[in-house]
C-alpha cells in the first residue's frame, strides 16, 4: 500500500478539548504531522478530567489525541509568539479554538498569518461561528445540543429532553472541519493559496437536523419526541424479549412482511390496510406496536436474532460497552488496537474508522505526555530556518 494520504502534511494544533482535537487526529490518522501546541503548565484541559484515568493520566485525553506531537509553548510570552510565528510560515493547516479575537492580540490571527504564509489553511473553530451576534460567547456542547433543538427531539415522549451520552456537537464539528480542511486542501491545489475556514458547534447543530430540519421547515410542524422509536418509518424502535431488548429497524414494506410471516408468525398483519404501507403503519402505530410487542415477548433475544437475520430484517441486541469491544465483529474490523508506550506498557486505542484500498491509515501512535516532543520540534524548526536562509 501506499503512503497515508496526508504524508508530509503539516498540522498546528491550537485547538484543546474536543471538536479541534477530534479534527486533527484525523488529520493525524491520515498521515499528517500534527504539532499540538500545549500551555507548558497544565497544557489540554482534558488531561485534568477524570475519573476514568489509567495510572493518573485522563482517559479523555487519550480519546482524541493519538498520533500527535505535544509542543509545551507559552502562548503569552513574547518568545512563545515568535515561536508559534515561525511554527505556521512552516505549515499547511492551522487549527484553533481560541476566544474570538484572542489569538489577533499574539499576532496569530489569520490575516496575520497568511502574510507570512499565504498557502495556510486556518480552521477556526467556535462554538457559534466568527461571524453573529454570539461569536463571542463559548459554546459547548450540553447547551449547543439544547439550543440546536437535538435535546428537543431526543427522550421519551413524556420525559424531560435528553442529551446523546457523547458530546455530539463536539464531534461532528470535527468531523466538518476536516471535510472542509481536505476541501481546502485541493482548492489550494488550483489557487496556490490557504483560506480561513469559520466552523461553529451551533451551525453543525442545527445541521444534524436532517430530515426533522426539512420536516418543519416545509410543513410548520414541530416534531415531537419518539422516545426509540422513529418519527416516520415503523417499526423501529427497541422490544423487548423474553430475556432481554432488541433494536428493530424495518426499513420498507418487503422488511416488514418478512418480518410478520417469517420471523413473528403474523402473516395477516401485512394485508391489513392499516398496515400494509409505511404510511399507513405511521398513521396506525398505536395499534400496530401492542401486536408487536406481545409476539417479541415470548422468546429469546439471540432466537429473535437469528430469525431477523435469516428473513433479512435488520436487528440487532442493545450492547453494553464491555459487550461492544468483545463482539466478533468489532474484533474482526480491528477497531481496536494495542500499541506500546513508555509509561503503561501498552495502551489500547480506538482505531481510525477510515478504510482505504491503497493509501493506509497510520497506525496509531500512544497520546503525547506534555511537552514530549517539545525539544524535538523546535531542533526541526532551527534546522529548517538555518536551512532557509
Amino acid at each position: 500500500m501506499s503512503d497515508p494520504a496526508l504524508t508530509g502534511i503539516r498540522v498546528l494544533d491550537l485547538s484543546r478539548v474536543l471538536a479541534g482535537p477530534s479534527c486533527t487526529q484525523t488529520l493525524a490518522d491520515l498521515g499528517a504531522e500534527v504539532w499540538k501546541i500545549e500551555n507548558p503548565v497544565n497544557g489540554d484541559d482534558t488531561r485534568s478530567w477524570m475519573p476514568p484515568e489509567l495510572d493518573g493520566e485522563s482517559t479523555y485525553f487519550m480519546c482524541c489525541n493519538r498520533s500527535k506531537k505535544s509542543v509545551a509553548i507559552d502562548l503569552k510570552s513574547f518568545e512563545g509568539q515568535e515561536t508559534l510565528r515561525r511554527l505556521a510560515a512552516k505549515a499547511d493547516i492551522l487549527v484553533e479554538n481560541f476566544r474570538n479575537g484572542a489569538l489577533a492580540a499574539f499576532g496569530l490571527d489569520p490575516e496575520t498569518l497568511a502574510k507570512i504564509n499565504p498557502r495556510l489553511i486556518y480552521c477556526s473553530i467556535s462554538g457559534y461561528g466568527r461571524t453573529g451576534p454570539r461569536a463571542d460567547e463559548g459554546g459547548y456542547d450540553f447547551t449547543i445540543q439544547a439550543e440546536s433543538g437535538l435535546m428537543a427531539i431526543t427522550g421519551d415522549p413524556d420525559g424531560e429532553p435528553m442529551k446523546l451520552g457523547v458530546a455530539i456537537s463536539d464531534l461532528v464539528t470535527g468531523m466538518n472541519a476536516v471535510q472542509a480542511i481536505l476541501a481546502a486542501l485541493i482548492a489550494r491545489e488550483r489557487t496556490g493559496r490557504g483560506q480561513h475556514l469559520d466552523i461553529a458547534l451551533f451551525d453543525s447543530a442545527v445541521a444534524l437536523l436532517a430530515n426533522v430540519a426539512s420536516g418543519y421547515l416545509q410543513t410548520g410542524q414541530q416534531s415531537p419526541r419518539y422516545g426509540n422509536a422513529h418519527a416516520t418509518v415503523v417499526p423501529y424502535q427497541l422490544f423487548d424479549t423474553a430475556d432481554g431488548t432488541l433494536a428493530l429497524a424495518c426499513g420498507n414494506d418487503a422488511q416488514f412482511r418478512a418480518l410478520c410471516t417469517m420471523v413473528l408468525d403474523l402473516p395477516d398483519l401485512p394485508n391489513d390496510p392499516r398496515y400494509t404501507r409505511n404510511r399507513d403503519r405511521v398513521n396506525n402505530r398505536q395499534t400496530l406496536i401492542p401486536l408487536l410487542e406481545n409476539a417479541f415477548r415470548l422468546q429469546n433475544t439471540e432466537e429473535w436474532l437469528g430469525k431477523l437475520k435469516g428473513a433479512k430484517v435488520p436487528g440487532g441486541k442493545v450492547r453494553t460497552i464491555s459487550e461492544v469491544f468483545s463482539a466478533p465483529d468489532v474484533l474482526e474490523r480491528g477497531m481496536v488496537i494495542d500499541v506500546p508506550d513508555t509509561l503503561h506498557g501498552t495502551l489500547s486505542l480506538i482505531r481510525s474508522p477510515l478504510r482505504f484500498s491503497d493509501t493506509k491509515v497510520r497506525t496509531p501512535a500512544p497520546p503525547p505526555r506534555l511537552g514530549e516532543h517539545t525539544d524535538e520540534v523546535l531542533e526541526w524548526l532551527e534546522s529548517e530556518d538555518t536551512d532557509s536562509k
